[in-house]
């Protein structure tokens, strides 16, 4: 890829990670209805049991709790680095800090896993405490991502 191509791609940059961060979000808040959905199965009796365990929703949760992860670290450096590729430092704000913390609350989380997995019902209310916030800070990013990207549309 020669200089000029990169620079003709560069400003288009800055709508990659707000995309791919919405689009999280959205799994995100999906993902939190399936973990409620595999609560719900593990505290039914019965038939109601019955029915919620074909639903497997503790599976798709775990899974797409594992791809939200991925994503999420990779579309925190990926803003990143196309902040530090457009402008030759990064932006020191709400924003940056806020999604930095966000990366490391979902990490941790993430890592309660296996010791929910055993049966440890305080790491499970962790991990439940850690998402609602993860997932509150994400609509408060949503709205500020916004901002950061009319302030990128007026410069065009």
């Amino acid at each position: 890829m020669n200089s000029d191509t990169f620079e003709s791609i560069k400003p288009w940059l800055n709508f990659i990670h707000p995309t791919l961060m919405w689009g999280v979000l959205a799994v995100t808040v999906y993902a939190a209805y399936l973990g409620w959905q595999h609560r719900r199965t593990r505290l039914a009796e019965g038939d109601e049991k019955k029915a919620l365990i074909k639903g497997k929703f503790g599976t798709r949760h775990h899974r797409l709790g594992s791809a939200i992860l991925a994503f999420m670290v990779l579309g925190t450096l990926g803003g990143m680095a196309s902040t530090y590729i457009n402008n030759g430092k990064l932006f020191l704000g709400p924003h940056l800090l806020t999604g930095l913390s966000m990366t490391g609350l979902i990490a941790v989380s993430a890592s309660l896993v296996p010791f929910m997995q055993k049966g440890n019902n305080a790491a499970r209310y962790t991990h439940i405490t850690l998402n609602t916030i993860l997932v509150g800070l994400f609509g408060w990013q949503a709205v500020t991502g916004v901002q950061i990207v009319q302030k990128i549309l007026e410069k065009f």
